[in-house]
């Protein structure tokens, strides 16, 4: 099976021979991608929908692999086979789902070796609940593809907290390695916020003021992070 750069990425920070759970898998490419290249010699396809369930079902059937991947219909990791799986990958969703479905069945997380996740937004709310619960951020790999970024992390069982916030906002990791497609992001991202503090002018509304509040914490994270690539 032929996958894009981003999920081909993702599937490369499951470590190889470790059982992987893809939760809300759609179309089940991630799980049959492992299988199929014998990185993996078992995995879940879950979902909290049966459409999409049976969307993977049929392509798991097409590609032959009905006997290394199991389909499960679960409420995030509700129904989780925490015996078997060492690997859960969560991936297509914002930050504040991945940290629901985490912290839903926080421990059920106990049982398992490494978490991949690749949030679409609120990157720092998925860092922040790994600290708090327990993780560490091992590696982080950020790419563009059809004009999206889009970053996905490997955390595995330790202690780790991050001295700035701007590390939770973009990545220690990346910053540190100064990762050329966070710079580009970083760059928009500035002239973004730059513009929409410029339409914040009327102080006298408390609503205003609060995000412009918000918006200058931005920047001013934005600034240090882009400090890093000044080293």
């Amino acid at each position: 099976m032929e996958l894009s750069n981003r999920l081909k990425t993702i599937a490369s920070f499951v470590t190889k021979d470790y059982c992987a759970a893809d939760i809300g898998t759609d179309h089940g490419y991630i799980p049959i991608y492992l299988t199929e290249t014998g990185w993996c010699p078992k995995a879940y396809a879950m979902d909290v929908n049966q459409e999409p369930l049976n969307r993977a079902k049929q392509h798991i059937a097409e590609s032959h692999a009905g006997d290394k991947i199991t389909c499960i219909l679960s409420d995030g990791l509700n129904q989780l086979p925490v015996e078997e799986v060492d690997s859960v990958v969560i991936t297509g969703m914002g930050g504040d789902l991945v940290v629901r479905i985490l912290e839903q069945d926080a421990e059920k997380l106990f049982s398992v070796k490494e978490l991949i996740l690749s949030p679409q937004s609120h990157l720092e709310k998925v860092r922040h609940f790994l600290h708090n619960h327990g993780f560490r951020i091992l590696e982080e790999e950020m790419l563009k593809e059809d004009g999206k970024y889009y970053v996905i992390m490997r955390a595995v069982h330790g202690k780790e907290v991050y001295e700035k916030e701007c590390f939770y906002q973009f990545g220690r990791n990346l910053l540190l390695d100064q990762h050329l497609v966070l710079l580009e992001y970083l760059d928009l991202e500035y002239q973004k916020y730059a513009k929409i503090r410029k339409t914040l002018t009327d102080e006298s509304k408390e609503h205003i003021k609060k995000r412009k509040e918000e918006v200058e914490t931005m920047l001013e994270n934005i600034r240090e992070a882009l400090g890093y690539y000044a080293m």
